[in-house]
């Protein structure tokens, strides 16, 4: 229970509670002046504040300055917080209550710790706060992103990375990140690290589904000379321990949380809890995201079952009703009865019309029964297989350009590089299907984007356009679900698709995709385990 200093107790002449009640309170106890510097502080006091032993006078407090107005007997009823830092590392925060002491430029301060019990709390905020992102954001960066964010925030950690596994299994993407600058060529220089015998512990606590703390991590990090291509970003802002926390969905490893805390941090029980509460609702958002994804494949099956249906409730009944007027010709010759020069061209107008719609409900099919994998040889095979066929069977004038001068495409993750095929052959679908287009020209460029690279890719026709200018996919379009699909696919890299209309006439969908660097997930066969 927290003394009340504004209940009248008689300070002593040094300006603070009789002698046995100062020295022996559970509580911290001192008397500052109007600069908010100690003239005196009791045991519990000096202990809190990481005080010296002998004379306090003089020494500044963690409070701020009274105000020289206020009254004896009128200080707060309700506590008031801050924060004190007792050395590298070493932060504390205060619950304090303070009032004047009756005819001086005195006020006595009674304060408790309250360090654990404000960081449980922000704990629990942060843990609901990465609960709601992962049940509102539809970006897997944008969420794991965020998080990262919370858990540095909450812990005051040096730096956080979320990095997660792809669908094969054997590359880690860094997905979400805070703390350390961001460098184009991380992956680069940790994979050069690890050439160089450098241990990634964050690999063995992937393997071993288990978190693995270290202590002094950095010192062990930066006198290594395996580590030499990373010391320059490793070291700052400088760290102390480090925990890897593998993220588990459904029992299997598609994650990691790594944390690095700044010097005088530790890592007990309750901030590994902290952790793999955190990593828990990373783990959520990555099951989230390949539950989505499960989902818009299935709803591709349905709708290529749709088409088939469609194939034949329309144009095969099309077709049979040509092929029965252009009969209805040969039975009249057969029977001696030549048509008249009018009844042929009414047939061959009927004909003509069929044809038209046939060939108009065929280009509108075609894309989508497209096959449902395409990138198993390569993005830029894929994609001229799919350009060459859509003009072969569409009539249309199609082109496609690949700018990748120093051969990245056939390096990325291959989850991305199957949804950037997905998303430009849904543009090529759309276009064929509703552009009423004569031209169609796929471009794919891979380009720095400030200290980052990123792939670039157009589809462009000169048909009828939108009509209402720039907007993102998945907003009113004639491609419904296939336009939404087109954007999750993109946020799920970080990446977005814009749809505009061109002057004078025709349509841009325009996709932009951060690349992530990757890392492999496996550890050298002749390795020892990690400490």
């Amino acid at each position: 229970m927290q003394l009340d200093v504004r209940s009248g107790a008689t300070p002593t002449p040094a300006g603070a509670f009789p002698v046995d009640v100062f020295r022996h309170a559970p509580e911290g106890l001192a008397v500052i002046d109007a600069d908010a510097r100690f003239l005196e502080a009791n045991p519990a006091a000096r202990a809190l504040c990481g005080l010296p032993d002998g004379a306090v006078t003089g020494l500044p407090s963690p409070f701020p300055a009274p105000d020289p107005a206020a009254p004896p007997g009128a200080g707060s009823a309700a506590e008031a917080t801050v924060e004190w830092r007792t050395g590298p590392g070493g932060r504390r925060e205060f619950a304090y209550l303070v009032d004047r002491v009756p005819d001086r430029e005195q006020w006595v301060v009674s304060f408790r710790d309250v360090t654990v019990s404000r960081q449980q709390q922000r704990r629990l905020a942060a843990i609901a706060t990465a609960a709601s992102s992962v049940a509102t954001k539809r970006s897997l960066v944008g969420t794991l992103e965020a998080l990262a964010r919370e858990v540095a925030r909450t812990d005051s950690l040096a730096g956080v990375q979320v990095l997660t596994v792809n669908s094969t299994g054997d590359r880690l993407h860094v997905m979400g990140a805070a703390g350390f600058v961001r460098t184009p060529d991380f992956f680069d220089k940790l994979v050069a690290c690890r050439a160089r015998g450098a241990r990634l512990v964050m690999l063995d606590a992937l393997q071993s589904r288990t978190p693995l703390v270290l202590a002094d991590r950095y010192d062990a990090v930066m006198q290594d000379p395996a580590w030499e291509p990373l010391h320059e970003m490793m070291g700052t802002p400088k760290w102390d321990w480090f925990a890897s926390v593998p993220l588990l969905a459904r029992g299997e490893p598609v994650g990691i949380l790594n944390a690095f805390f700044a010097p005088g941090q530790t890592v007990g029980d309750a901030e590994l809890e902290f952790l793999l509460a955190m990593a828990e609702q990373a783990a959520m958002a990555v099951d989230h995201a390949a539950l989505l994804e499960r989902e818009r494949d299935v709803a591709s099956r349905e709708e290529r079952q749709r088409l088939a249906r469609d194939l034949h409730d329309s144009v095969v009944q099309q077709v049979f009703s040509m092929m029965m007027q252009a009969r209805s010709l040969g039975v009249l010759v057969e029977r001696g009865l030549p048509p008249t020069p009018e009844k042929v061209a009414q047939v061959a107008d009927d004909l003509s019309t069929s044809a038209e719609d046939v060939l108009a409900d065929l280009r509108g099919m075609v894309v989508e029964l497209r096959p449902a994998t395409g990138t198993a040889r390569g993005l830029d095979s894929a994609l001229r297989s799919l350009v060459d066929t859509t003009g072969a069977r569409t009539g249309l004038d199609t082109t496609l350009e690949v700018d990748d001068p120093a051969g990245e495409l056939t390096r990325l993750d291959p989850d991305l590089l199957e949804d950037v095929y997905r998303i430009i052959a849904e543009a090529v679908h759309n276009s064929v299907k509703h552009a009423s287009a004569s031209t169609m020209r796929v471009a794919v460029s891979v380009a720095p984007h400030g200290s980052r690279r990123r792939l670039v890719a157009e589809v462009t026709d000169d048909g009828c356009g939108l009509g209402d200018g720039d907007r993102a996919a998945g907003t009113t379009s004639p491609g419904g679900f296939g336009m939404t699909a087109m954007q999750e696919r993109a946020a799920r890299w970080g990446g977005v698709v814009r749809v505009r209309s061109l002057s004078p006439s025709g349509t841009r969908v325009h996709l932009t995709l951060p690349l992530l660097p990757s890392l492999p997930t496996t550890t050298n066969d002749d390795e020892e385990p990690a400490p």
